[in-house]
């Protein structure tokens, strides 16, 4: 959770108009950010508010014991951005570091500073991120295997007479 909540963090500074770091996203988002460009702004907003949910689901989830539709929703939700986190972070992170190990060339019009950012930082961050969920939901299942062995087990013996 404290991965994603600094992440989103980041986002709603930008959002509240701060410029640290602007920078190192590049390209035209970064100047239509510093402008201050509504679709822009309304943009990062919903990052937020998704960035937000990503960053409580894995609270949440492992908490989820019972069958309720709820709970399956919250889980499959929870599994749904470990997914799309690690995807993403690992997709966009190989990408960057074969551009950055000149793999992959890139125009000379590139932001190689940005490029940097996302290739040791940003998309690392993605992926890392989406792990750290996973590993939160593999960790929620245990315990709920855990917690009905042994109540299948207390249960098994309460209706014997000794």
């Amino acid at each position: 959770m404290i991965v994603g909540v600094v992440y989103v963090a980041v986002s709603v500074y930008w959002g509240l108009g701060g410029t640290w770091l602007l920078d190192t996203i590049g390209g035209s988002l970064e100047k239509q950010a510093r402008a201050g460009h509504t679709g822009v702004m309304l943009a990062v907003w919903v990052a937020v508010v998704a960035k937000a949910s990503a960053a409580v689901l894995p609270v949440i989830a492992p908490r989820a014991g019972s069958e309720q539709t709820s709970d399956r929703v919250l889980r499959t939700l929870a599994w749904a951005a470990a997914a799309i986190l690690t995807v993403y972070g690992l997709v966009q992170t190989t990408a960057g570091l074969l551009v950055q190990a000149g793999v992959i060339h890139t125009s000379a019009t590139a932001d190689h500073r940005a490029l940097a950012w996302h290739a040791y930082l940003w998309d690392p961050w993605f992926l890392i991120w989406g792990l750290l969920i996973a590993a939160a939901l593999l960790r929620g299942q245990d315990r709920r295997r855990s917690i009905t062995a042994v109540a299948r087990r207390s249960g098994q013996g309460a209706g014997r007479s000794v």
